[in-house]
């Protein structure tokens, strides 16, 4: 036989679609609450309004690209406090890595967006077609009037969930209920439609047909959680000294839960069958298992239908394997969690949250921002007296609009002798900045002929700058230069 006769290997095997049954327990009904609640944030949020003033957003939450804010709640970030941003980023991070390294993929299984929308594509999918036996049968029956009328009723409604998820999307950049207007009578800008459009294909896509394919290949999280994990994560697992030898069971017949030989586990495929990753548990932990902890719900059923211990499939940690093993107690579950890597985890996250909400209480209500104009360096007055040019860059962040004084002092906080701050085109030292805007001014420091300030070169001064509705002040070091330069 010739090479040629030989099939090369196949590198990529067809998707095998899973069909998971409906499972019932305490993990199931978890899982329910938080989807309700991880949907309804995200799609009720762009609808709570916040009174900031009539100048202002009244969205709680906008990411308001066009004017370089974020607004959330009584919140407003700027551009140049991104730190903000940057440090929420990594607090989830940490706190990613917390839950890993202390309860697994517990963010899989729960919060992941692509798990909450596939439970709630596969719950429209049960509605619609029935549970996991009516939808096998479906599959493998031939094309027919009703086929064809379930498939279209339940990618109608997918459509419609995922057209929801990608207009929620863009209500969070811009006021919710001008853009659904605009986006109903064809006036919104294309980039909504296009996002739209985007958005909506990606999650019918991935929460109808591809699924367990976009945990498995396409996130890299799964290659990346080995590292988080040690021997204390808790996990789910299968008790498998407990379970083998597995096999029917007759009535009335002892298994090791009893003092037998035989196991608990009566290869049921219960934990399967209610898998939406379609592995098997009892095979050992798998890059594939998200933790959704559904075969759990499901083993325990079994159990109390057989009169067994509940427990067969658990969170577990792989230290107390060879304790249960020989039939000691397991370490109890605190002591899994509270150990050096997950104290220093949530530590580093706790510094990290305290450190933004004392920068965000501490943040001055308004910016200043000095420079001093260089070309020239001074200008010598009719009179001989000298004067510097300052660009003042005031930014005021309240809701109304506010006035400021402008101040000069020493290096040491006095007011030096013989020099005079003037505002171009402004009658005194005192100015007007609208709401959530940015003022720039023109300001002049003038010494008189002979001062110490005009012939000392350069010297050391103090801008301050005095919010006058309700005294807060800012200051900013510059220089002056004088004649000796």
């Amino acid at each position: 036989m010739s090479n040629s006769d030989i099939d090369p290997p196949r590198l990529y095997a067809a998707r095998e679609p899973i069909f998971p049954r409906r499972a019932h327990g305490w993990f199931r009904n978890l899982k329910w609450i938080i989807m309700a609640v991880t949907l309804a944030i995200y799609y009720v949020t762009p609808w709570i309004r916040w009174d900031r003033g009539p100048s202002l957003s009244d969205q709680a939450v906008l990411v308001d690209l066009a004017n370089r804010r974020f607004y959330f709640f009584w919140i407003e970030i700027w551009p140049h406090e991104f730190y903000f941003v940057a440090g929420l980023l990594v607090m989830a991070g940490l706190g990613l890595f917390l839950f890993t390294s202390a309860l697994g993929r517990v963010w899989c299984g729960y919060t992941c967006p692509q798990t909450v929308w596939t439970d709630l594509f596969m719950l429209t999918e049960h509605w619609v077609e029935g549970d996991r036996n009516a939808r096998l049968r479906l599959w493998n029956a031939p094309w027919s009037a009703r086929k064809l009328r379930l498939r279209l009723t339940k990618w109608t409604i997918w459509l419609v969930i995922a057209v929801m998820t990608g207009g929620a999307w863009i209500f969070y950049f811009t006021d919710a209920p001008t853009l659904l207007g605009n986006l109903f009578t064809g006036n919104a800008h294309p980039v909504a439609y296009i996002t739209m459009g985007i958005l909506t294909a990606t999650t019918f896509v991935f929460g109808g047909f591809a699924r367990e394919q976009i945990c498995i290949y396409a996130c890299p999280w799964p290659r990346i959680q080995a590292a988080m994990m040690d021997e204390d994560t808790l996990t789910v697992a299968y008790r498998d000294w407990r379970g083998e030898p597995r096999g029917k069971l007759h009535k009335g017949e002892a298994t090791k839960s009893d003092g037998a030989a035989k196991g608990d586990c009566i290869d049921c495929m219960a934990c399967v069958n209610v898998c939406p990753m379609g592995i098997d548990i009892r095979d050992g932990q798998q890059m594939e298992c998200i933790t959704c902890a559904l075969c759990i719900d499901a083993c325990d059923e079994v159990m109390d239908k057989i009169g067994k211990p509940r427990g067969l499939i658990d969170y577990m940690a792989l230290r107390d394997e060879s304790a249960e093993r020989a039939g000691e107690t397991p370490k109890p579950v605190i002591r899994h969690i509270l150990r050096p890597r997950t104290i220093l985890y949530f530590t580093l996250w706790a510094g990290i949250g305290v450190a933004l909400i004392v920068a965000l209480f501490l943040r001055s209500p308004f910016d200043l921002n000095v420079t001093p104009v260089r070309n020239p360096l001074y200008v010598t007055m009719a009179d001989g007296a000298i004067r510097n040019t300052y660009a003042l860059r005031l930014r005021n962040k309240q809701g109304d609009e506010r006035d400021f004084r402008v101040l000069v002092t020493g290096s040491d906080g006095s007011a030096p002798q013989g020099v005079a701050l003037t505002l171009e085109g402004l009658p005194d030292a005192a100015l007007s900045v609208l709401a959530d805007s940015t003022h720039t001014q023109r300001v002049y420091i003038t010494a008189e002929p002979g001062s110490a300030l005009a012939e000392s070169g350069q010297s050391e001064l103090t801008l301050w700058v005095e919010d006058v509705t309700d005294g807060v002040k800012s200051r900013i070091d510059t220089v002056f230069h004088g004649r000796s330069e």
